[in-house]
This record gives structure tokens, sequence and C-alpha cells, in this order.
């Protein structure tokens, strides 16, 4: 049979996935087109290869044999292009990461700029993503990888390594000086005003559960959408927050604001990269996965 190989490609991409969308963005192509070919590929093989459901396709029992040899023939050719690749992959190319806001102003920033020294003609794209933003990006094959702060949950595929770890402490603005030299409990900071990330944000869960875990509500007075509208915002005397201490520390320095002791035991937070582990990347997000998943065990 005279079949375009690029139908087994799309196919191999849509049982991958089980989903046109999410193969239609893997492929850079749109889900029309994706569907079309894979029609087109059952009429010539006169087979009927996935069967359509809410939740996207599923594939048959002639999918499955049809999938085996395909999957097999396309790991070799992905093989073959990374060493092609890599001869070249390093002097040019772009790398597409995911990174929430705290693990990218604490670790990924310092990683980076070697990086780039290194390598001044390949182009990283940052995205700016909450943790379940960056998991979902990574599992659509939007993005290279990510790395995150935790909590974060991930299923297989997905691989997620941890590279820190970090520690929230409480500060307050400089009318708070009094408060650096007690100690109070999670339970008196419901006599001051409290400033937190939105509810939609795994910080805020982080902190629920805390307060929770000691029969205590969560409810900040001042929510904002990102950790770096916080220090400002505690700068002002709007109250009291909790901050990863990498980001406080200049301010506490500066005498700009107070870290405050708490009674109660915040436990440490990680910083963790998340990758797909059957997503070929190029030589370039190899490179730099590699850079900074080694730079922990420094």
């Amino acid at each position: 049979m005279d079949i375009n190989f690029e139908y087994y490609k799309i196919f191999y991409y849509v049982a991958k996935y089980c989903n046109f969308t999410k193969a239609a963005r893997a492929l850079g192509n749109s889900q029309p087109n994706v569907t079309r070919a894979m029609n087109n590929l059952e009429q010539q093989i006169n087979s009927i290869l996935f069967i359509r459901n809410n939740r996207g396709v599923q594939l048959t029992p002639e999918g499955e044999r049809l999938y085996a040899h395909v999957s097999a023939a396309m790991s070799q050719i992905l093989a073959a292009e990374e060493e092609l690749s890599d001869s070249i992959g390093l002097s040019h190319g772009s790398v597409s990461i995911g990174a929430s806001e705290t693990a990218l102003n604490i670790y990924l920033l310092d990683r980076l700029k070697p990086f780039h020294m290194a390598y001044p003609g390949i182009r990283l794209k940052i995205y700016n993503h909450s943790t379940p933003q960056a998991i979902n990006a990574v599992k659509n094959g939007m993005i290279d990888f990510a790395v995150v702060s935790t909590p974060a949950e991930v299923e297989a595929p997905l691989k997620m390594i941890k590279l820190g770890s970090f520690q929230e402490i409480l500060v307050g603005g400089t009318t708070f000086t009094a408060l650096g030299s007690q100690t109070l409990s999670l339970k008196e900071l419901h006599n001051y005003p409290l400033i937190g990330l939105g509810r939609e944000t795994m910080t805020f869960q982080f902190f629920n559960r805390l307060f929770m875990s000691h029969g205590l509500e969560f409810a900040p007075d001042t929510e904002t959408a990102t950790t770096d509208q916080i220090l400002p915002l505690v700068k002002s005397e709007l109250g009291l927050a909790f901050m990863p201490k990498p980001m406080a520390e200049a301010a506490i320095a500066n005498r700009e604001i107070v870290e405050i002791a708490l009674e109660e035991e915040i436990p440490q937070r990680n910083i963790c990269m998340v990758y797909d582990i059957h997503q070929p990347i190029s030589a370039a997000a190899r490179e730099l996965k590699k850079v900074i998943s080694d730079s922990h065990k420094v």
C-alpha cells in the first residue's frame, strides 16, 4: 500500500496522547487536519483504529497492533534525529520552560544565566505558570519541561525530581518591628491583617492545610496574584505575610521588613523538575535539563 508516512507519524501521536487536540499541539498542526489524516489512514488500510469518546479516543485491537509497530519505528527515527541534531543543536534552537514564580525567583534564574552565557545562540522561552498550569503544559507537550514548587502531583508518564528545598517565613512591615522580638502562634495571627496568594494557587492550599491541621482557618485579608506582589504590600504595612526566605532576606537585611518567629513549625517546600519521560526533546533542551538537574548535586 502506498500510504503517506506522515499519516503514521500523526497516528503515533494520537495513539500516544489518546486525544486529537493534544496530538495536534505536539505536532504543531490543527485538530481538523489531524482528524482528516486519521480518517484517510483508516480508509486506506481498511481498519478502524480508534474508538471516539467524550475524553478523547481509545485504540481498537487493530489500532493496538499497528501502534506496536509504529511506536517502535518512531522511537528509532526520533533517536536518529536526536543524534544528528546534537552536533548543531547547541549552537541554535530554542527551549520552552514552564516555571512557577517561586521556582523561577529562588532557583531557576541562577541556573539560566550560565547556560545562556555558554550557549548564546539558544533562545529561551520562559512561561510564568502556576504549578498546576506548568504540569498541564508538560502533559500536553506544550513545553519541554517545568520547574515548579510543591505541593505538586504528577502521574505517569510524567516524572518529578527534587532539585532543592526552601523555607517559608512570616514577615511584617516596620510598624510590626515589636513583633520581631516575640513568638506568635498561628492562632494569634487572626489578630493581625494577613496577606496571601489567591485560593487558586498551590501556595494557598499549602497554608490552608497547615492552618487546618491546627484547627484554624487560613483567610488572608488581602489576596495577591503573584508572590512578587507580596513584598511591596508588606512594606506598605498592609499586613503580615508568609514568604520564601530567599525572597525576603535582602529586605530583612535592609531593615525594610522584619521576620517574626512562629511557635508552630512550617514544613519545608521543594523545588522540582517535571518532564514527560516519553516526550522527545531537542539537544538544547536536554542540555539545559541536565544543567538544572545536576546543579543541585554540587
